[in-house]
């Protein structure tokens, strides 16, 4: 009996020492199915792996498509039918469903509320599986098990049906899915009795805007575990058995079987953006000789390794399942584009070859970087400075292909959508944070390019308004129909949050000019820094959009949203000045700035600093404040500057508590705007103390404190350092830092800096209910160097 006892200890204990068993605990509190209301295409892709281009997910409206090419779509808690398993999952990105089936063939997906008039099929959230690289549902109508798991490039599907001559596994390729606009081409093709291939081609609508003459190919090369008796082909034009290809819009096959009662059918698919030839190599590197039950261990491995560098104890489930689920989404989104061979996806659907430096990180699809710099950039300077120089290796290539940064991009395609262009703010923001494995001389170029470059500027790089910008140092307000948003030479309809945007990422080049010493570029830069000054008008304390002629519009209202401000108003975008905050603080009054800060936050509290409970992804955009959009996100850190850091402490705490749920209607506010995993990222930062109003982009970046939500975290730095976090009496109400030390030294401010926070080591926080009023206040953080 001691013998056993002493073996299963060792085995814990060695379990504990590689981090097998934390690890294996990490998944335990993802939960995919968080925020699943009204969530956008790209959002419930459970069966992946962190940063994958196969992202496999269940479908539940996703052939309706969406109006304005963002809107919610795909998967919605509420629905209670499925579609399909859509592979493809990206920004303006979705195509390629499969169906298993069993009765009389049908090729149409049907009407959401009509399952019988499609082969789309009922089921029951109870008999529903969603992990982080797993998802399993039962198909009601058809007594169907259908399974879900993934590499970086190939997807795996296992079903399981029932006894039946009717069985049928419906590859539907030729339709619309999600964001991916309407489909112009698509093709698939048997190529011998258990391999099958093609290709869809899409005009998102955002390409449509953006990169009109661009377009989306998706390729896939497929392989069966079993051969089907036989082939139905079919398009928009109706079925044509016995064939064995189809091409066209609406095209797909049909496999059909007769299976025995729990009989099993495993179908795994290569995927790639530039050709059906890398779509067979993708499979071959990544899945050869790998089964389902193979892959799924994979894929789960894979994200405990990678969600396991951030490890949090707390008694508290709720703030564990929000904070690995928020991990979870920020590893998730940003997506791999480019092939095993390094081949990825230019204009017009042509390929183009990645050189060695760049194959090392890969080349990604990527919704805009908006805001990014509140959570993605920090979190990736911190723990995974892999992905942050993706991001960069991903900029660098795409301007060195087409002239110009894209914000947002789908296969090398511009769809910012948003339309201010943070990339130049952003590969500043690694430079500074010492992330340098690229070309740095060209990457400076191209920033400074971003900032002060308006000839022959193309649309989709966004900032269509550099050249008013820099004539009088702002954007001239241009008014509009509140339908049709205009941004040219003149100036903009969001005249004034792109003069604060521009601020901001002017300060950021100037600080990579000044750390590159290039001393007369940075003059040049910071000047602009300062241009968020032309619009604070003095008599009302706020940032008012002004006239090309200098007057401040009339008719102002400061809860307006879209006039002057993008997904935005005044009230929430005059405390948009992260690069100098002392400035905007002496501007508007060290007492009046305070006051009318915390009455902010004290009424924002009553509608859960967001849109409250409206199911919306803009309820918040006329609101005093709103913690479902980016614009916001830096606001609660700026009473550290501002001589009272326990009010950050205070309301970073309640917006966490708050704001964020574990629910799927609750999950980032109801009904948010998570945006590949941006508000996840920002509820990881805040949790565990750390935060930077300019993202790092200073010249020697400094990290911010809050409260601690963990008694306890552990950070796996990117330089191989640990960096631990303790906090000691904490409880809901010890909510307020009474003291810290940092390697057992005392620090009596409220922040550090970067550098010396990268070296790890341990950082005590002594909370209490009461706040210290005389901690951190002495010394603020700095605001211009």
């Amino acid at each position: 009996m001691n013998k056993i006892l002493f073996k299963r200890a060792a085995i814990i204990l060695t379990l504990f020492t590689t981090g097998r068993l934390q690890a294996q605990d990490v998944l335990q509190y993802v939960d995919p199915g968080i925020g699943t209301a009204h969530s956008r295409w790209f959002f419930f892709t459970p069966a992946a792996v962190p940063g994958g281009m196969a992202k496999l997910a269940p479908s539940t409206n996703g052939h309706y498509g969406n109006p304005q090419g963002w809107e919610a779509v795909g998967y919605d808690v509420r629905h209670k039918s499925i579609e399909g398993f859509v592979h493809f999952h990206e920004w303006q990105v979705g195509g390629v469903s499969f169906m298993p089936t069993t009765g009389a063939l049908k090729t149409v997906p049907g009407e959401l509320e009509q399952p019988g008039s499609g082969y789309r099929s009922s089921f029951d959230h109870k008999n529903e599986t969603a992990q982080a690289g797993y998802y399993k549902v039962k198909l009601d109508d058809y007594q169907i098990t259908a399974e879900l798991t993934a590499t970086k490039r190939v997807g795996f599907h296992r079903y399981t049906f029932p006894k039946s001559t009717q069985a049928h596994v419906i590859l539907d390729i030729g339709r619309k899915q999600g964001e991916s606009g309407e489909v112009t081409d698509a093709d698939i093709h048997m190529i011998d009795a258990i391999h099958f291939a093609g290709y869809v081609i899409t005009y998102p609508k955002y390409v449509a805007s953006y990169d009109p003459q661009g377009k989306v190919a998706m390729y896939f090369y497929g392989q069966l575990a079993k051969a089907p008796l036989s082939i139905t082909a079919f398009t928009q034009a109706g079925t044509m058995p016995g064939k064995k290809a189809a091409t066209g819009v609406g095209a797909g096959l049909a496999l059909n079987y007769n299976t025995q009662s729990g009989e099993k059918l495993e179908i795994k698919v290569g995927l790639s953006y530039t050709s059906i030839a890398n779509a067979k190599a993708n499979l071959v590197a990544e899945a050869s000789g790998l089964n389902f039950d193979a892959a799924l261990r994979q894929a789960q491995n894979t994200w405990r390794q990678e969600l396991g560098k951030l490890q949090v104890e707390t008694k508290v489930r709720a703030n564990k399942m929000k904070f690995y689920t928020g991990l979870y989404h920020a590893l998730l989104g940003r997506g791999l584009a480019s092939d095993v061979n390094g081949a990825y996806p230019k204009h017009q659907g042509t390929a183009g070859q990645l050189n060695a430096q760049e194959k090392k990180y890969g080349f990604i699809n990527t919704d805009a970087i908006w805001g990014g710099y509140w959570n993605l950039t920090q979190l990736w300077s911190l723990s995974y400075p892999e992905w942050y120089a993706r991001f960069v290796t991903t900029q660098l290539r795409l301007c060195k292909d087409k002239g110009w940064f894209g914000d947002g991009i789908a296969n090398s395609e511009y769809v910012s959508g948003v339309g201010t262009n943070f990339v130049g703010l952003a590969i500043a923001g690694a430079y500074q944070a010492g992330i340098r494995d690229y070309d740095v001389p060209a990457a400076y170029q191209a920033v400074k390019n971003n900032e002060l470059g308006w000839k022959n500027r193309l649309t989709g790089s966004g900032k269509m308004d550099t050249k008013a910008f820099l004539q009088y140092g702002y954007v001239p307000h241009l008014d509009g129909d509140g339908r049709n948003f205009v941004t040219d030479s003149t100036g903009s309809n969001f005249s004034a949050s792109h003069t604060l945007e521009y601020s901001f990422s002017a300060f950021a080049a100037a600080q990579m000019a000044k750390a590159l010493g290039k001393t007369s570029d940075y003059q040049q830069l910071i000047k602009y820094a300062n241009g968020w000054q032309h619009l604070f008008n003095p008599a009302n304390k706020l940032i008012q959009p002004k006239t090309a002629e200098g007057k401040f519009i009339d008719k102002f209202d400061p809860l307006q949203a879209w006039r002057g401000f993008q997904e935005g108003n005044a009230t929430q975008y005059t405390f948009y000045v992260p690069q100098n905050p002392k400035a905007l603080i002496s501007a508007v009054g060290d007492a009046s700035f305070n006051a009318r800060l915390d009455g902010i936050f004290e009424a924002s509290a009553k509608n859960d600093f967001g849109g409250g409970k409206t199911i919306d992804a803009f309820a918040g955009i006329n609101a005093l404040y709103n913690q479902g959009n980016q614009p916001n996100l830096h606001i609660g850190w700026l009473f550290n500057f501002s001589g009272k850091p326990w009010l950050t402490q205070k309301w970073i705490r309640q917006i966490c508590n708050n704001f964020y749920g574990t629910e799927p209607i609750h999950g980032y506010g109801y009904g948010q705007d998570e945006d590949q995993g941006q508000l996840g990222s920002w509820y990881v930062l805040a949790s565990l103390g750390l935060f930077d109003v300019k993202g790092f982009t200073d010249l020697r970046p400094i990290v911010q404190f809050g409260s601690p939500l963990f008694s306890r975290s552990t950070l796996r730095l990117g330089n191989g350092k640990t960096l631990h976090i303790e906090a000691k009496n904490n409880t809901e109400q010890n909510v307020y830092v009474q003291s810290l030390t940092f390697n057992g030294q005392p620090i009596k401010n409220c922040w550090m800096y970067l550098d010396q926070l990268r070296q790890g080591g341990k950082l005590v926080f002594i909370m209490g209910s009461q706040p210290n009023k005389n901690w951190g206040v002495t010394n603020p953080p700095p605001s211009v160097q």
